[in-house]
């Protein structure tokens, strides 16, 4: 589900936000429950096994993955679907009222679903799908071809619109998802995906914007986050654009037809790690902060929620900055690195974003990468335990447009991030 394609960025007018303090209760008039969609995938239950997954604070489990082939036939095994494992994932969601979605799909698998969905393969390719899905007891299908580039759009339309049909044929409503990138393939027109994602929208269940890897060290960029909420009108010395965000996604989202309510937002449970480079506004000692650019690139290397908890967390290198809503860590001990990566304060900060958008919910990719073998049961699963706790908050946290072009602000939280299940720094 990781994507690292090059992305462009439509140029928008943007609103810098900052998060208040404080909720809202009762403010606000009632809205429908935000949806808490989770992947799983086939390849982490040997080490955590659903029996640690807290099914009170899901609606929905994807199980990554099958892969599609070019002949349209599935691959299990190459994420670890195992008929054991579906039966376990499937029985603990269903006792506990939660339902299963199967994912086709994953990053790279472009070229597969291709050739699967070519007009002598789509037909065979969707029975297979179904068939999966009804013999190993799922509630759905989730579809993600990734990289989807506009020229893929009619075989992409043609094999939702089949796969829709297909499932409409089973008595109870079997649920149809999609993860959609939060910005075209680099080189595509800036409207294509949007408008192919309006168009299909009335067969999905939920479109789910893969809205992190929003960053790279790449010509012309600067170091920034993996998952922003806002921009804070960051923009590209090269060509004034806006750098990517949740936001900006969603903005592309609505502005080309898709109804908020289809739309759910990314929660990652992993980060990036960025360190080196030079030249530019980089210190002695390479990046360690948001927003600076170099002559020579620095690396950013993708790290599981728990590695940075464990390697990198410190209280007194830690920051919020309000200006994109986005945690992160600012080391200068044993070499600088500059940390980006959602914590406790993001699962808030992106319950609220969704809810005062009227958005369907949030998603979070992937469990696993966030999951802490060694911690006492109930504990092991942090992030999860915040956003449960996120989502019981009935009201909004304040959002307060500001327009006056500050520089950004940064605070530093004193001592450790708050949680409601454990402390975060506990070792593994």
């Amino acid at each position: 589900m990781q994507m690292r394609d090059r992305i462009i960025v439509a140029g928008r007018p943007s609103w810098v936000i900052r998060l208040a303090l404080g909720w809202l209760a009762c403010a606000l008039p009632a809205q429908a429950a935000l949806w808490t969609t989770a992947y799983y995938p086939g390849y982490e239950q040997a080490g955590m096994a659903a029996s640690n997954i807290d099914f009170t604070a899901l609606t929905q489990v994807i199980h990554f993955s099958l892969t599609p082939n070019a002949d349209g036939t599935l691959n299990a095994a190459a994420n670890g679907i195992t008929t054991s494992g579906s039966v376990d994932l499937v029985a603990r969601a269903h006792a506990a009222g939660k339902q299963v979605l199967i994912c086709v799909g994953g990053a790279g698998t472009e070229t597969a679903f291709q050739g699967a969905t070519s007009d002598a393969n789509r037909t065979n390719f969707i029975n297979n799908v179904v068939s999966f899905m009804s013999a190993n007891g799922y509630d759905g299908v989730d579809v993600d071809w990734e990289p989807l580039p506009v020229s893929d759009a009619a075989q992409f339309t043609n094999f939702v619109n089949g796969l829709r049909t297909a499932l409409n044929n089973f008595p109870r409503h079997k649920l149809l998802t999609a993860a959609a990138q939060a910005y075209p393939v680099y080189g595509d027109p800036p409207a294509g995906q949007y408008a192919m994602y309006a168009s299909l929208q009335a067969g999905f269940d939920q479109i789910n914007v893969m809205a992190y890897d929003l960053s790279g060290s790449y010509d012309g960029w600067i170091t920034w986050f993996n998952s922003p909420i806002y921009d804070g009108g960051a923009t590209f010395a090269s060509t004034g654009g806006l750098l990517p965000s949740v936001d900006g996604a969603v903005n592309n989202f609505l502005s080309n037809g898709v109804a908020p309510a289809k739309l759910g937002i990314a929660l990652p449970f992993y980060g990036y790690v960025w360190s080196g480079g030079s030249g530019g506004s980089v210190p002695p000692g390479g990046v360690n902060q948001p927003r600076q650019n170099w002559t020579k690139a620095p690396s950013a290397t993708p790290i599981p929620y728990t590695a940075i908890m464990d390697t990198y967390y410190h209280s007194n290198c830690y920051f919020w900055d309000t200006t994109t809503q986005a945690a992160y860590l600012s080391v200068s001990n044993g070499g600088n690195r500059f940390i980006s990566f959602d914590d406790q304060h993001s699962c808030q900060a992106k319950v609220s974003y969704a809810r005062s958008r009227g958005l369907g919910g949030i998603m979070i990719w992937e469990l696993g990468l966030g999951y802490f073998p060694s911690r006492p049961a109930g504990q092991r699963l942090p992030l999860l335990q915040n956003l449960k706790q996120a989502l019981l908050h009935p009201g909004l946290t304040s959002l307060q447009p500001d327009n006056r072009g500050n520089a950004p602000e940064s605070h530093p939280r004193g001592g450790a991030p708050v949680t409601d299940s454990a402390d975060e720094r506990h070792e593994r």
